[in-house]
C-alpha cells in the first residue's frame, strides 16, 4: 500500500480585510497542500535541474504566510540562505537558486555544511563550482566526516545536553513553585522541559535495564533508605541516604522525652522497617525489610537477646519509663552480581529512658554481602583498629591470599592456662590483637626417655600452632586478591651450636606506621618478624627430670616518623621575553 504524498489542510480566514475577525459569516476557506520534502540528493556532478516546488506549503489563498517543513537532513541545511524566496549570491546551498543562478557564481561562500562539530562522525555536505563547464555548474556531494579530536562525542541520545538552558529567575509569582522544586535536600538537576521524550527515546528508556552501582543511594518506595548520621553537629539527621556497597557506621544524638516518646518516629522500629526497598532502581519489584534480631538493653546497660523477633515493639510508657525505643539499627543487605538487592534485614537494639533523660545516642550500621558468598572479616577500614585481630593467611602458587573464615584464628599465639603444663594446653590458642603487646607461656617437664627430634616437633607445633600463616594484611581491609597489599612474615632463628636444639620461645614483632593525613591517620603494618629461639637439650641421667619454660610474645612497634605538615611549593614565574624586547637599546 502506497501512501499519498500530499496532505490537504483547510483553514478559514476573513473574506475581506475590513471585515471583523469574529464575523465568520463572511469568512472564506483556503486549501493548503503540504508538499513533502524531496528525497536526499546522492553524490552527483552535473547540471542542476530547473527550480522546482520548495518543500513546505503550496498556498491556495492570498495573504497567507509560507511555512517551510522542518529540515533534518544535512543536505537541506544552509547557513548562508538569508533572503526569503530569493537566491543569495554565491550561496551554493540556497534552495532558491536555480542552475542559471549557479552559472553566475564565482565561488561558494560556504563550501562545507556540517551538523554538530562535537560528534566523532557525521554527515557533511560539500559544495563547489565546476568553472570549466560551459556554463559553470554546481557540484554537490554528501560525505562522512570524521572528527580527529580525542574529546569528540561518539554517541548522543540527549540533544538538550549540547546547549545551556537559561535558569528561571525567581519572582513573586513563581517563588512557591521554585521552592517546592529546589527547597528539599535533593532535587533533579534537569528542568521539567527536558522530560519531553520523543518516541525513539521512550523506546530506548523502556528497553534500558537498571541496576545498582557502587555509591548509588538505595531507593525505597517513598524516597531512599535512611541511615541517620550527624551533619554539622552531633545531632541526628535523617536525610543521609545509604549508598549501595558502602559500609557505614554512624553515631548521633537525638532529643527525646518520656512524655512524647510515642510520637517521635525516629525512636520507633516502624520508622526503619515500614518502607520497602526497590530491588533495582526505578522498578516495581520491592524487597521488604525483615527484622533479624532484637536486643533489649536495660537502664544499667545489660543486654538480652529476645527469642521472638517477628513482632514489632513500639515505644510505650510504663511506670514513668519509655520502653522499646530504638538505640541502634544494623542493616544487612544481600545482593546479586548483577546489582540487584534480593534481601534486606535489620537488627535492633531497644532500650528504655526515664524522665531525667533529655537525649539518647543512637548507632546505625549497614553492611553488604553478595549472595552465595561468605563475608570477609575486616579489622578496619582502611587502617587497623586497636583491639581487632590481625588478619593473616596463606598464598598458594599462582593464587591470591587464602584466609580462615574465623578472623580470630588467622594469627595466634600460645594461650596460658592455670596449670602451666605445655603438654596439657597443646592446641589452646589466643588471637593476636592489633596494638596489644602480649606474653604467654607454660612449663615443659623433660625426662630422660624423651627423644630430641620428636620433642623439637612437638614444641614447634606448640609455639606456632598447626598452621602458621605466611602473609599479614598491611591494612585492616586489604583484599585477598591484592597480593601486593599483604606483608610476608620474616622467619628468624637464634640457636646454639650443639647436637640437639629444641625451640623454647617465639617472639613476634609487628612494625606499623601511621599512614595518611594528620587529621585521621590510619594504622598500616609494614613488617612482621617471627623469631624462634632454641636452647641445647642435654642428656639427662636415668630417672631424672628437668623443667624448662616455653614462652610466646607479641610486640607492636610504632616506627612512624614525626608528622610534618606538607605544603605545596610556591609557584614560580617561567616567563620568556621575546628576543627583541629591549630593542633598540640592546
Amino acid at each position: 500500500m502506497k501512501l499519498s504524498k500530499q496532505w490537504q489542510i483547510f483553514a478559514t480566514f476573513p473574506a475581506t480585510q475590513g471585515s471583523p475577525a469574529h464575523d465568520l459569516s463572511r469568512a472564506s476557506c483556503c486549501r493548503w497542500t503540504l508538499v513533502p520534502p524531496p528525497a536526499p540528493v546522492a553524490a552527483a556532478r552535473g547540471r542542476d535541474k530547473p527550480a522546482r516546488q520548495l518543500p513546505g506549503f503550496s498556498l491556495g489563498c492570498p495573504g497567507a504566510v509560507l511555512l517551510r517543513a522542518p529540515l533534518s537532513s544535512i543536505a537541506k541545511l544552509c547557513v548562508c540562505d538569508l533572503l526569503v524566496a530569493q537566491c543569495d549570491v554565491n550561496c551554493c546551498c540556497d534552495p532558491d537558486c536555480s542552475a542559471a543562478d549557479f552559472s553566475l557564481f564565482t565561488t561558494c561562500s560556504v563550501p562545507i555544511v556540517t551538523g554538530d562539530s562535537h560528534l566523532c562522525s557525521q554527515k557533511a555536505a560539500i559544495y563547489s563550482l565546476d568553472v570549466e563547464a560551459n556554463p559553470p555548474e554546481r557540484i554537490f556531494k554528501v560525505i562522512d566526516q570524521v572528527n580527529p579530536s580525542v574529546f569528540c562525542i561518539h554517541t548522543t541520545n540527549y540533544k538538550q545536553a549540547l546547549s545551556f538552558s537559561s535558569p528561571e529567575m525567581p519572582t513573586s509569582e513563581n517563588f512557591d513553585q521554585l521552592l517546592k522544586q529546589f527547597g528539599s535536600a535533593s532535587f533533579s538537576a534537569e528542568p521539567d522541559g527536558w522530560n519531553t521524550n520523543t518516541g525513539a527515546q521512550s523506546l530506548s528508556d523502556a528497553n534500558e535495564t537498571y541496576r545498582y552501582e557502587y555509591g548509588v543511594p538505595i531507593q525505597t518506595v517513598d524516597a531512599f533508605l535512611r541511615l541517620p548520621s550527624p551533619v554539622v553537629s552531633s545531632w541526628c539527621s535523617d536525610a543521609n541516604p545509604a549508598g549501595f556497597l558502602v559500609n557505614q557506621a554512624t553515631k548521633c544524638i537525638r532529643s527525646v522525652s518520656v512524655e512524647k516518646c510515642g510520637n517521635i518516629q525516629a525512636v520507633s522500629m516502624l520508622f526503619y522497617t515500614n518502607s520497602s526497598i526497590l530491588a533495582v532502581p526505578k522498578s516495581s519489584q520491592m524487597v521488604n525489610i525483615t527484622v533479624q534480631s532484637i536486643v533489649v538493653q536495660s537502664l544499667n546497660g545489660t543486654r538480652t537477646l529476645l527469642n521472638g523477633s517477628d513482632v514489632l515493639r513500639l515505644p510505650m510508657i510504663l511506670d514513668e519509663l519509655c520502653i522499646n525505643i530504638v538505640l541502634g539499627v544494623s542493616y544487612h543487605i544481600t545482593y546479586t552480581d548483577t546489582g540487584e538487592i534480593i534481601e534486606a534485614a535489620a537488627s535492633f537494639v531497644l532500650g528504655a529512658i526515664n524522665k531525667e533523660a533529655l537525649s539518647i545516642q543512637q548507632s546505625f550500621e549497614i553492611s553488604f554481602t553478595q549472595v552465595d558468598t561468605k563475608p570477609v572479616p575486616l579489622s578496619g577500614n582502611p587502617g587497623y583498629i586497636v583491639g581487632l585481630p590481625v588478619r593473616a593467611g596463606f598464598r598458594p602458587q599462582g593464587s591470591g591470599i587464602i584466609q580462615n573464615t574465623n578472623k580470630y584464628s588467622q594469627l595466634t599465639i600460645l594461650q596460658s592456662t592455670s596449670n602451666q603444663d605445655c603438654l596439657a594446653v597443646q592446641g589452646a590458642r589466643t588471637p593476636i590483637l592489633f596494638g596489644y603487646n602480649m606474653i604467654s607461656g607454660c612449663k615443659l617437664r623433660i625426662t630422660a626417655a624423651m627423644k630430641c627430634q620428636p620433642l623439637t616437633q612437638t614444641l614447634l607445633d606448640l609455639l606456632k600452632g598447626q598452621s602458621f600463616p605466611e602473609y599479614v594484611a598491611s591494612f585492616g581491609n586489604s583484599q585477598a586478591q591484592d597480593v601486593l597489599d599483604w606483608v610476608p612474615i620474616t622467619h628468624l632463628h637464634t640457636s646454639e651450636q650443639s647436637s640437639c636444639q629444641i625451640p623454647v620461645s617465639l617472639e613476634i614483632e609487628v612494625k606499623w606506621t601511621k599512614y595518611g593525613s594528620l587529621v585521621n591517620p590510619q594504622a598500616r603494618i609494614v613488617n612482621v618478624t617471627a623469631t624462634i629461639t632454641t636452647t641445647t637439650l642435654k642428656q639427662l641421667p636415668s630417672g631424672r627430670e628437668r623443667t624448662i619454660p616455653v614462652t610466646s610474645s607479641v610486640v607492636f612497634t610504632d616506627i612512624s616518623s614525626p608528622a610534618e605538615p606538607g605544603y605545596k611549593a610556591w609557584p614560580t614565574i617561567n616567563a620568556k621575553l621575546p628576543f627583541d624586547f629591549f630593542f633598540p637599546f640592546v
